[in-house]
This record gives structure tokens, sequence and C-alpha cells, in this order.
């Protein structure tokens, strides 16, 4: 449950960061273009229009290329409105102000994509850090001496936190009744087909990850999802090696018990 609400929290603050970086790329390109309205016939169109690229480069880091790119636009169409003559027109009557609205616009989208590569390999290496950390974990908790419940309570609890779960159980045996399954690739099978989790997250009521050793089931977790909430492949699969981690344990303690 707590796994649950962490993942509609960092959802609702993602959602509302994003407007607001949103909101930031169309008012603050405004309000600069307007308090340079003062000093136009005097500063070079060419230095008021490199003012803009810091507010491009805040956009395409604290928000998305989406943003990044709005804030390049938004840049871009206010300083020709306000900046360049014909003032509060939408045109330009002088080649240097063209080339220089030109020049806005291409170093706009090349930050903006910058920034997008920048964040994805942060992304990256934070998830890999993350998933060596919770497998370092899980071996921790399989080679130690704990009961089996308490083993099993471990690791239903790092199955919630890893996949913003509503629940987490184990079952020593398997239902009569197929549902869907994680594999190991990360894919969910779903009567039979592919479920496309990356787009849906992974489907309710229920989904299992089966526990085997050496080629043997020995049980499954069962994993209530959230609703609305999408789990990254990568998770997905930290999850079943998870429990391929796991497994040795739980099948000796089950044979103690």
């Amino acid at each position: 449950m707590a796994g649950a609400r962490m993942g509609t929290l960092q959802s609702v603050l993602g959602e509302r960061r994003q407007a607001l970086v949103v909101g930031f790329s169309l008012v603050v390109p405004l309000g600069l273009a307007l308090c340079l309205v003062p000093f136009r016939s005097t500063f070079a169109d060419a230095a008021a229009a490199l003012l803009f690229i810091p507010v491009v480069v805040a956009s395409a880091t604290l928000g998305s290329r989406a943003t990044g790119l709005l804030a390049t636009v938004s840049s871009a169409l206010w300083f020709d409105l306000f900046l360049t003559v014909p003032y509060r027109r939408l045109a330009i009557s002088h080649r240097p102000d063209v080339e220089t609205t030109l020049c806005l616009l291409l170093a706009g989208v090349v930050v903006t994509e910058l920034a997008a590569k920048s964040r994805h390999h942060r992304s990256v290496s934070s998830e890999v850090s993350s998933t060596v950390t919770m497998l370092h974990y899980a071996a921790d908790i399989a080679s130690g001496s704990s009961s089996l419940p308490a083993m099993v309570h471990d690791v239903e609890r790092l199955l919630i936190e890893l996949l913003s779960l509503r629940a987490c159980r184990f079952e020593p045996e398997l239902a009569v009744r197929p549902i869907a399954r994680l594999e190991p690739d990360g894919q969910i099978l779903h009567a039979g087909v592919r479920w496309p989790s990356d787009g849906l997250g992974i489907p309710g009521p229920m989904t299992e990850i089966l526990v085997r050793w050496r080629g043997v089931t020995i049980g499954r977790f069962l994993l209530t999802p959230t609703p609305g909430v999408v789990v990254d492949v990568q998770r997905r699969k930290t999850a079943v090696a998870l429990v391929e981690v796991i497994a040795p344990a739980l099948l000796d303690l089950s044979r103690v018990a």
C-alpha cells in the first residue's frame, strides 16, 4: 500500500512540476521581451536574443524536450513581436533580424536536445545503481538466517516498492486457471498474448511472477497493480531477477518448513 501511495504521489508531483515548467516556458520569454522593450532602440538584437537562451536551458533542464521546444518557439515569437522592426507584428523587415531569429531557434533546439540526452543518461545511471542495490539487498536476505515468513515478507515489500503495487503476496502453489505473467524479459503475457505494459501498465486484478529453481516451479508472487501506474521495462526485469535471486533460499526454507 505504501508503494502504491508513493507512486501516486510521485505521479501527481510530476504532473504539477510539468505544468509549472510549461507555464514558465510561455510566460518568462514574454516577460523578458517586455522588459527589453524600453531598450530595444539602443540594445543590439543579437545581444537581446542571447538573453533568451538561459530561459530555454532552464525549461529543457527542469522539464522535458517538449517544454524546451515550447520555450524556444515562445522566445522566437516574442523576440520577433516586440524586439524586431516592425514592432508588434509577426514580420521582420531586416535580414540580420531574420538571421538572428533563425539562430535563436536553432540554438534553442540544440540546447533542448543536449539537455534531453543528459537527462536520459542520468536516469539510466540512477536506474542501474538502484537495480544493483536492490539485487544486492535481495541476496543478503537470501543468505541470512531469517525464517520463511520474514524472508517472504521482505521480498513482497521490495516488489511493492519496485513496481508501485497496491499489494503483493507469495503462494507456494500455482492456480488452476492461468493469469497474466511477468516474464524474465520484462514482457507480460496475458491470455497468451503480449500485454502492452509500456502504455497500460501491469494488468489487473493480478499478475504473477513464477518462482523457479533449476526448471522447477516452487511458487509464485501475486502482484496487485496500481491502476494507471506504468512501470518501465527495466523495473519489470529487475523484479523477475529479484525473485530469481531469492528462489534457492525459498526452496531450502520450504523444505525445512
